[in-house]
């Protein structure tokens, strides 16, 4: 068995949709960056990596890229499962963190591992996914940005 961990973090900013876990969460903003910055699923895709010592998902998909402009985070995780495969192994189960203070996320958690589990081809009960706010505290207390922690167990198929 091997574990890894992912952190991410985007800023916030009007005019841009808020996805989270592949769902879109209604806020007056969203998450800026090269893709469609959704926090959750990056941590999710280093988490593996990291578990797979395959490097990071700047590696997999740099964001000078064109072709990674505005794509959505579900279709890279989505090509993680095949290096998953490729590597021969199985992940065993993914826990994550979302730190913010805003918006409430706990009614998008079913959806958000429904999501990632099934881009992933596992099952939804192999996905936990927690929120946190920070007291008001830092960027992501502040409302400036959104950050993820994720950590994944996988093993060598047998």
């Amino acid at each position: 068995m091997r574990v890894g961990i992912g952190y991410d973090v985007h800023k916030l900013r009007k005019g841009r949709k808020l996805i989270l876990g592949g769902v879109e969460i209604p806020f007056e903003k969203g998450l800026l960056g090269h893709s469609d910055a959704d926090v959750l699923v990056h941590a999710v895709i280093d988490a593996i990596l990291g578990a797979l010592s395959a490097g990071c998902i700047g590696e997999h998909f740099p964001d000078t890229d064109p072709q990674y402009k505005g794509i959505s985070s579900m279709k890279l995780l989505e090509k993680i499962t095949e290096l998953i495969e490729l590597k021969e192994s199985s992940i065993n189960n993914i826990d994550a963190t979302i730190v913010c203070q805003k918006p409430k996320l706990t009614p998008y958690f079913r959806e958000m591992k429904e999501s990632i589990a099934k881009a992933l081809t596992i099952d939804p009960d192999q996905v936990n996914i927690k929120a946190k706010t920070e007291e008001g505290l830092g960027f992501t207390g502040k409302g400036q940005g959104i950050s993820a922690y994720a950590i994944c167990l996988a093993h060598k198929k047998v």
